[in-house]
């Protein structure tokens, strides 16, 4: 009973857990990419993901969107103008336990264990968002000019 208890609870944790982050449109999911446009030349690129990647991974599969919408708008190389991070790398699942002794008057004496566990819903989950300018013709040069060919090359998903 001691082993199956903790066993149960585990899987039942396990259950909750929330949906990995994977690589395609959002959707009715919160995970994945999105995009709106701003001007002819200008999209503002979003990627939720969840705590099973960090934000550098989050950011390349942001970039690798931005990539992808660069290409299909005929354009060859992008310019990302603003970059915004939004949320955290918090573990969604936190395990702790206590131990305690105690002694009494008469000789009396008494020990317990307590575990906890915290679900926090919201941990773990972040956002990238690349306001990008899409341009055609010889990359520019610059941190924050990236050739969409080499994008897609070096960011695979």
């Amino acid at each position: 009973m001691r082993i199956l208890l903790p066993l149960a609870l585990m899987l039942s944790l396990a259950a909750c857990a929330s949906a990995p982050t994977v690589y395609g449109p959002s959707g009715d999911s919160d995970r994945g990419f999105s995009e709106q446009q701003i001007e002819s030349d200008r999209f503002r690129v979003h990627f939720d993901a969840g705590s099973d990647v960090d934000f550098t991974e989050a950011e390349d599969l942001a970039l690798r969107r931005a990539a992808e919408l660069t290409l299909e708008q005929g354009g060859d190389w992008f310019l990302v103008v603003a970059r915004l991070r939004d949320g955290n790398d918090r573990n969604p699942v936190r395990l702790g336990g206590s131990v305690s002794q105690t002694v009494g008057n008469r000789g009396y004496s008494g020990s317990s264990v307590g575990l906890g566990i915290r679900i926090d819903q919201s941990a773990g989950e972040k956002r990238v968002t690349l306001e990008i300018l899409v341009r055609s013709g010889e990359p520019a040069d610059g941190p924050d000019a990236y050739d969409a060919r080499d994008v897609l090359a070096r960011v695979v998903y």
